[in-house]
């Protein structure tokens, strides 16, 4: 569970709540005609941009990345890899056909080193996985970037309907409370989906996005260093360049710990 999601969003909800139970009644903020155009409208403009299908795939991946965290640190993914270069070098590939791996993604490139296929076939197979993962966050990404995009643009869209409304009967004054409404509160529906929900999950699928490319190529790298049969040392120095500085000086540091003291 990803608790700066949740915490964020229950903070913006909370503060425009408080907000309006200050400065009046809550059904005063409550308008179908607003949120039918503003909901409604910036649906549509989606879809006009993106095939239906995708659409609500994005939705689902939107919805798991921003309230779900998993993500392997890429110095437990280096260990984890090296420990399995451990054991290749002392039992074989076969060996690793047995192990219980959490990451998916290593465990099948671990299990494609087990069964002995090709180091192209290998790499192949796994670059097409990462790239197709990548794809599908950088889909949705632009699909919760429209919606954020269609959302305040509604709103106007709204605001403008409601005034024409309001200005085509002045005559009657039981219709321009109404109209107004509609006017004022398709903007803030606007602005409350855009900023608080679609444009933050649309940054948080673009991050995702980052960080699983330098995950899945870090991982790549270092399964076809299995494949090779390279010494778990040579792999873990290879693959420390995916560290940031700090993470690579204490990755050093460990390392000069671990060795024995010089007589």
């Amino acid at each position: 569970m990803d608790i700066a999601t949740i915490a964020g969003i229950l903070a913006g909800s909370t503060v425009v709540a408080i907000a309006i139970l200050i400065g009046g009644d809550v059904g005063t903020f409550v308008n179908i005609p607003s949120i039918l155009i503003v909901v409604g409208g910036g649906f549509a403009a989606t879809v006009i941009r993106f095939p239906l299908k995708n659409v609500f795939q994005a939705l689902v991946l939107g919805g798991k990345v921003a309230f779900t965290h998993k993500h392997t640190d890429p110095k437990t993914m280096i260990d984890k890899i090296a420990e399995l270069a451990e054991i290749v070098r002392r039992e074989g590939p076969l060996a690793l056909d047995n192990l219980e791996i959490d990451d998916p993604f290593l465990k099948k490139g671990a299990q494609f080193v087990a069964d002995g296929y090709e180091p192209e076939f290998i790499q192949e197979s796994l670059e097409l996985e990462r790239d197709q993962l990548l794809e599908r966050l950088d889909e949705g990404q632009r699909i919760y970037k429209a919606i954020g995009d269609a959302a305040p643009a509604f709103g106007m869209i709204g605001t403008i309907v409601g005034l024409v409304q309001m200005l085509s009967n002045m005559e009657d004054p039981s219709t321009i409370g109404p109209a107004m409404a509609v006017a004022l509160l398709t903007t803030l529906y606007g602005a409350v989906i855009a900023n608080l929900v679609a444009l933050p999950i649309s940054d948080k699928l673009s991050t995702k996005g980052k960080i699983t490319d330098v995950s899945a190529t870090l991982t790549i790298d270092g399964v076809m260093q299995l494949a090779a049969g390279k010494n778990p040392n040579l792999i873990r120095e290879m693959l420390v360049a995916y560290l940031p500085e700090k993470a690579r000086a204490q990755v050093a540091a460990e390392e000069a710990q671990a060795q024995p003291a010089a007589t």
